[in-house]
């Protein structure tokens, strides 16, 4: 009598025949009419076991998608550093100017996305920011301003040309004023920089940059492999670049200095500097930094160490090795 149970080396069987068809199907590429010629049995059989392979747990199909990465990425930065990372993927084969310019476009677009009407924006000059203030596209906002966060001027020129373009760029895609901030990127001496900030036309600019609402920066590095403009620019002497590699120095925002602990008391050169205290960035609601290239890992820790940042927006391969090392 026909019970209706089925016998363990039936079961046995099956399973070997539905593994093997698998096998075969997933790991080999056979067709299901390949495999039914060979097994000497329907393609619909070949189907079912096929079928019966994935729900008893024999095969399981996973599809990743492209897009899943960062966001897993960015969710691990986000507890690992306790801020807001916005991984951009890049080609493997990527130049770094070509990755520089992803980089960009997406801080742009998320730019457009935080900033809006009646804010004050800082904006620290440079190479990446430059590439930023291109990829901006128009939204018009109502009592926004956009300030110059450091001089420009060094001794073979007024810089004003420079910071003017990247500051008109983002003015114009905002509709919004702009503030320039005319005194050189470094003072000879750090008498003439106290006194200047006692004068009424350098303390109206200074309190507009007390009151930001956001910075937009990108962190410098000596050794950058898109150099970074206050290391290609003349704006410092061979002996200052030596100075500040004895004193540790891994980085820079608006041409302050710091090391890869976040300090900067102590570096002679921030006397010297026309941008705003670490302390007073640090202090601004939103913060946004913008890096491109592994060559930068060094110094956008060291930004993250002394509390620069809020939303970092950075190149794939270069916030995966910011993972790896993240304590």
């Amino acid at each position: 009598m026909h019970t209706g149970l089925v016998t363990d080396t039936a079961l046995s069987r099956e399973t070997s025949t539905a593994l093997s068809a698998a096998t075969a199907h997933y790991l080999h590429g056979e067709t299901m009419e390949a495999i039914a010629r060979r097994l000497g049995v329907s393609r619909s059989t070949v189907s079912r076991l096929l079928k019966q392979a994935r729900e008893s747990g024999l095969v399981e199909i996973r599809v990743r998608s492209p897009l899943e990465a960062p966001r897993l990425l960015a969710a691990q930065l986000r507890r690992q550093l306790h801020v807001t990372v916005h991984p951009v993927p890049v080609p493997e084969e990527a130049s770094d100017v070509e990755r520089l310019d992803l980089v960009a476009a997406a801080a742009a677009d998320l730019i457009g996305a935080r900033i809006g009407s009646h804010e004050t924006v800082g904006i620290a000059w440079g190479s990446t920011v430059a590439a930023v203030s291109r990829h901006l596209t128009p939204k018009p906002t109502t009592g926004t301003m956009f300030v110059q966060l450091n001089g420009s001027g060094n001794t073979r020129t007024t810089g004003l040309g420079y910071a003017s373009d990247i500051l008109g760029r983002f003015g114009r895609a905002f509709a919004a004023q702009v503030q320039q901030f005319p005194v050189p990127a470094f003072f000879d001496d750090p008498a003439t920089k106290t006194a200047l900030w006692r004068e009424r036309s350098m303390r109206r600019i200074l309190d507009v940059q007390a009151a930001m609402d956001a910075v937009v920066f990108s962190v410098g590095a000596a050794q950058s492999s898109v150099p970074s403009h206050v290391y290609t620019g003349g704006y410092l002497e061979p002996s200052e670049l030596a100075e500040l590699s004895a004193q540790r120095v891994v980085g820079d925002v608006a041409t302050v200095f710091y090391r890869a602990d976040g300090s900067s008391a102590d570096i002679a050169l921030n006397a010297r500097a026309s941008g705003p205290a670490l302390a007073q960035l640090a202090a601004v609601r939103r913060r946004i930094c913008v890096v491109s290239g592994e060559s930068k890992l060094a110094s956008v820790r060291g930004a993250l160490a002394a509390g620069l940042v809020t939303d970092l927006v950075i190149d794939e391969p270069t916030a995966r090795a910011l993972a790896s090392t993240a304590v």
